[in-house]
């Protein structure tokens, strides 16, 4: 492969160490790398997911981020730690204060709450050359908030992952370069490489694809035809090429739709469901309206209980698009109706508004006041963005039912 003609950069991806269990380790005043700490997200249901889990506690009982705190070992030495969301958004922030110290915001790509890009090009009479730009933040983070991070660096965004997460994890600081692929990348199962995933990693087994190496010397036009787009992607990700920006705004601003969806905290019955589901229109016509969209496609998912197992996904869309609430909700609830088997318990649903256009003028409806429905939506909406998201609500939001109080209190479905 002649690499003369694609970008090279200095990229940073800097993952923090089992951020969540570090920031709850450094609060009870204990070392992040040796502490037994798990982060549960309500330890008050024995099925609650574990968040996070320190890296002792990995090594030591082979405890993972997506075991339940039941599985938890009758070790004393462990720290079993209620999650604290905005505790984890809050270091988050001041991390990449941090690093925006060293680089412009441009510069910095946050890709989650424990993981950022960095692009350090032309950093080297300041700070050094790229490695020692990242010695320096990883020293820096462990100065001020007492987290271990690891960094790889890349000439793209794609390298500096993976090698992070295939090395830089085992030694702190990973470097790859594209001449470095064939030696640091192609012998590892492609089940390893950040974006793939267990229904891909299965079908390039099936055609004889098992390393990274295999898949970068496989067919490109067989992939294309295989994959399309994706298997494209695919080959060129192979061989180290990612030509993704490292620079900019990073945001999305193409809204597609707008979705809200709950794993309920138990199995809830038909009569009961249409009170979630409700709560879950309110929401989703509240970002519509602040978005200044409407939607024509209503979109319902339901999953069963365990016991009984699977559910329905369906869709339908209206005559003019909408925002107000009972307009998505009354097709909800036909759906609801038409597909749902009359019998089992409900644990996950979901609703989603698409199909968007701008908000523009109403048409008016003899036999209806539009114009007056829609205004209702945006006075709540008014007085909640004043004086908080549960200061009007439905009276069905108060009921054992509801969803939107105890979901008011978290964050990203867990406890602020």
């Amino acid at each position: 492969m002649d690499y003369s003609s694609y970008p090279r950069n200095d990229v940073l991806c800097i993952d923090m160490r089992s951020f969540y269990a570090s920031v709850e380790a450094v609060k009870l005043g204990l070392d992040p790398m040796k502490a037994l700490v798990a982060v549960v997200g309500d330890p008050n249901r024995s099925g609650s997911i574990v968040l996070a889990a320190s890296p002792e506690l990995k090594r030591k009982h082979g405890v993972s981020n997506v075991s339940r705190f039941f599985e938890l070992p009758n070790d004393p030495d462990i720290h079993i730690v209620r999650a604290h969301m905005a505790d984890y958004l809050q270091v988050s922030v001041e991390i990449t204060k941090l690093i925006h110290q060293y680089v412009p915001m441009d510069a910095i790509h946050q890709y989650s709450v424990d993981e950022v890009w960095v692009t350090v090009n032309g950093l080297k009479r300041l700070f050094g050359d790229c490695r020692e730009v990242a010695h320096k933040i990883k020293q820096e983070i462990l100065d001020n908030f007492g987290i271990t991070c690891s960094i790889g660096i890349g000439d793209n965004k794609f390298l500096a992952k993976v090698v992070m997460d295939l090395h830089g994890k085992k030694v702190g600081i990973a470097e790859c370069r594209y001449e470095d692929v064939k030696e640091k990348l192609w012998p590892f199962p492609v089940k390893d490489i950040w974006g793939i995933g267990g229904r891909m990693k299965r079908n390039l087994n099936r055609m004889g694809i098992v390393t990274l190496g295999q898949l970068a010397n496989f067919s490109l036009e067989l992939l294309k035809k295989r994959f399309g787009v994706m298997g494209e992607q695919l080959y060129w990700h192979a061989w180290g090429i990612d030509l993704s920006p490292v620079y900019g705004d990073f945001t999305k601003t193409d809204q597609k739709g707008f979705g809200h969806g709950i794993s309920l905290l138990r199995d809830y019955t038909k009569e009961e469901v249409s009170i979630c589901i409700l709560d879950l229109c309110e929401e989703v016509c509240r970002r519509a309206r602040t978005a200044e969209k409407v939607g024509k496609t209503i979109h319902l998912g339901i999953a069963y209980s365990k016991e009984t197992g699977g559910g329905f996904s369906r869709s339908r869309s209206v005559p003019l698009p909408t925002n107000v609430t009972m307009d998505v909700y009354r097709i909800c609830m036909q759906l609801f109706h038409e597909f749902y088997d009359g019998e089992s318990n409900i644990r996950h649903v979901y609703v989603t508004l698409d199909n968007l256009f701008d908000k523009g003028e109403i048409q008016l409806n003899l036999f209806e006041d539009r114009s007056k429905k829609t205004d209702i939506g945006y006075v709540m909406d008014a007085i909640r963005e004043k004086y908080g998201a549960t200061a009007i609500l439905r009276a069905t939001s108060y009921t054992d039912a509801g969803v939107t109080l105890d979901r008011s209190k978290k964050i990203g479905g867990h406890n602020a």
